[in-house]
């Protein structure tokens, strides 16, 4: 019986030839001023048996930015590098989608190449701290988005979106989930707006469906995935809410005929079906911390259509090779997961040896 994991599927614009992709992974390997590098087209093109490499999380603008080196898609020096990485991952033979991540108030004025208080939807701010070059740093309390700079903050987005295609990514991804910006304006703790942004469950999903239309007008939405995590409280943060927040989030995401909903999943099965219910397209599920039998058997139950691995994969370029044939695996070592060099990054034995 063929191991279902192995056949191909068609998600959006992408053909692929198997249903195992690369999760999201912020890695801390840009440069200063977020240009990718030939080591970070390199460690994605060592990668590409995957179905498609969805890239670790760019900022869409320079207020986007919440972490130390990681890249940006909003310069030309920006698109420049990002062009690097998606020759070397076409050139290897796969496919890469650029996810879209602004961090909203989950930053560090440190950390940004102009310094300013970070920005979300209201002034609220989160608890936990920040890496920076000093050292780990209390966030400091965001300053709450204006009407107009909300609506700004959706064009961000879409020229982004411009330039990750222009770059040669093959679509992008918007990051709505972990509590970053978008996850922000859904939930009932980071969202405390008056406005036609606020209160109500479809003004709360209202940013996320407009920036879904926004990149999907630009790009095609059969380049456009968006990435979810139901009552996940990463990054401080509260849904009261949940099922009737994600079932009207879906319903509104839906007629947009997106190439994929990305599912980050942390263990209500009833609200996972629901949404695959409710969704159109392909269903991709992460299953973090999971073993690998238990992931297919969501695309054996029909639950999703594609899985994505993030730390197997990370300590594996080669997992897809290693998984066919049975082959033992490498142990990720987390102590190298952000920032650095090519070790623990580029330096992952293969079973060739290359």
């Amino acid at each position: 019986m063929t191991n279902p994991l192995w056949t191909p599927t068609t998600v959006g614009a992408l053909d692929l030839p198997h249903r195992l992709a690369m999760a999201p992974m912020t890695r801390d390997r840009s440069t200063p001023e977020g240009v990718p590098t030939e080591l970070n087209a390199e460690y994605y093109a060592q990668r590409a048996s995957t179905a498609f490499v969805i890239t670790e999380g760019t900022q869409p603008s320079a207020d986007g930015q919440g972490y130390i080196l990681t890249p940006g898609i909003h310069t030309d020096e920006h698109v420049a590098g990002w062009r690097k990485v998606t020759d070397a991952v076409h050139g290897a033979g796969g496919r890469v989608v650029i996810q879209l991540m602004h961090v909203g108030r989950i930053s560090h004025p440190s950390n940004t190449p102009h310094g300013r208080q970070p920005v979300a939807p209201s002034a609220v701010q989160p608890a936990g701290v920040m890496f920076t070059m000093t050292g780990p740093q209390e966030m400091p309390a965001p300053r709450a988005l204006s009407t107009e700079e909300v609506e700004g903050v959706v064009q961000e987005f879409r020229q982004a979106a411009a330039a990750a295609v222009a770059a040669g990514a093959d679509g992008v991804e918007i990051h709505g989930a972990n509590g970053y910006l978008v996850h922000q304006f859904l939930s009932s703790n980071a969202n405390q707006r008056t406005d036609s942004y606020g209160g109500s469950i479809d003004n709360r999903i209202r940013f996320a469906v407009e920036v879904a239309a926004a990149v999907a007008d630009e790009i095609g939405s059969d380049r456009t995935g968006f990435r979810i995590s139901p009552a996940n409280p990463f990054n401080d943060i509260v849904e009261e809410d949940t099922p009737g927040l994600y079932g009207a989030l879906v319903a509104a995401l839906a007629p947009l005929n997106l190439a994929y909903l990305h599912v980050t999943h942390i263990g209500d099965e009833a609200l996972l079906r629901t949404i695959g219910g409710q969704w159109p397209t392909s269903l991709i599920v992460n299953r973090a911390g999971a073993d690998i039998e238990a992931r297919i058997k969501d695309i054996e139950d029909g639950i999703a259509d594609v899985i994505t691995v993030g730390s197997m994969v990370l300590a594996n370029p080669d997992l897809v090779q290693r998984l066919r044939t049975g082959a033992a695996l490498n142990e990720p070592d987390p102590a190298t997961f952000y920032g650095g060099d090519e070790r623990g990054y580029t330096d992952y034995p293969t079973l060739t040896g290359a």
